[in-house]
């Protein structure tokens, strides 16, 4: 008897201290688990600090390198202004001749030039396009026209005649060496603007041969005359050389920048 009741009022003593053992233990784990988790949370944050300044690095060094497609387009174009520079044309000066009649207006970058001169109170003036080149290869007329023009090489021109403060021909003409042919001829008056639709006549072709035999003379005397469509052509062909130079040029530029 006196044993049971050291061994109960051992185990009411104990029960106390054990409860407490255990909830310390508790305590201590749950403690650790706080402390790890922000710890984690630290470098957690630490890391999402820092990304933003190394991301930028990294995305920075791959932007600033430019695409293989450009370099290999960069050395084409290279390639392209180099032969263009060792041809003759893109620097040859023509000599216009002492008889030419009209003023020659080049602005470089265009791909036309006009003509200016002034003929017995008319004021003449003529657009002058790129010529269409006729190099005999892969050249075959897509019309099927095997006709001895469709081997010429051709000159664009639109001819204006205008009469003081009062009406002017257009003429649409299409020059070949030594000869020139008008596709179409129009009447203008300046209080007609152009956005209104005026009678323009008949097409050209379909007038009387007699009358498109005196309009070639017409043009002919006011200086539409085959020594000056020959010059033409040689001086368009130095501007379609060095214009094409120009925009080679400007092509490379881009691609650098």
């Amino acid at each position: 008897m006196a044993f049971t009741s050291i061994l109960r009022k051992s185990g009411s003593s104990l029960a106390p201290l054990a409860t407490r053992l255990v909830r310390g233990q508790r305590n201590y784990h749950r403690a650790l688990f706080t402390a790890k988790t922000h710890s984690n949370l630290s470098h957690s944050h630490r890391i999402s600090f820092l990304s933003p300044l190394l991301v930028p690095n990294l995305d920075y060094s791959s932007a600033s390198k430019k695409p293989s497609s450009d370099e290999t387009l960069l050395r084409v174009i290279l390639s392209e202004i180099q032969c263009l520079q060792e041809t003759d044309d893109h620097d040859r000066v023509e000599q216009i001749p002492s008889d030419f009649p009209f003023e020659i207006v080049d602005n470089p970058g265009l791909q036309t030039l006009t003509l200016k001169r002034t003929y017995q109170g008319e004021e003449i003036e003529v657009e002058v396009h790129m010529p269409d080149l006729v190099t005999g290869e892969n050249d075959d007329d897509p019309d099927g026209d095997n006709s001895e023009k469709a081997s010429l090489s051709s000159l664009p021109l639109v001819v204006s005649v205008s009469k003081k403060d009062g009406p002017s021909l257009e003429f649409g003409c299409i020059s070949y060496p030594d000869e020139i042919e008008i596709d179409s001829l129009a009447a203008k008056r300046p209080e007609i603007s152009d956005e209104e639709i005026a009678y323009k006549g008949p097409s050209f072709v379909d007038l009387d041969e007699d009358l498109q035999k005196a309009f070639k003379r017409y043009l002919n005397i006011r200086g539409i005359k085959p020594s000056t469509i020959n010059f033409l052509h040689e001086y368009m062909i130095n501007k379609n050389s060095k214009e094409e130079l120009i925009w080679m040029k400007k092509l490379k530029k881009f691609v650098e920048a």
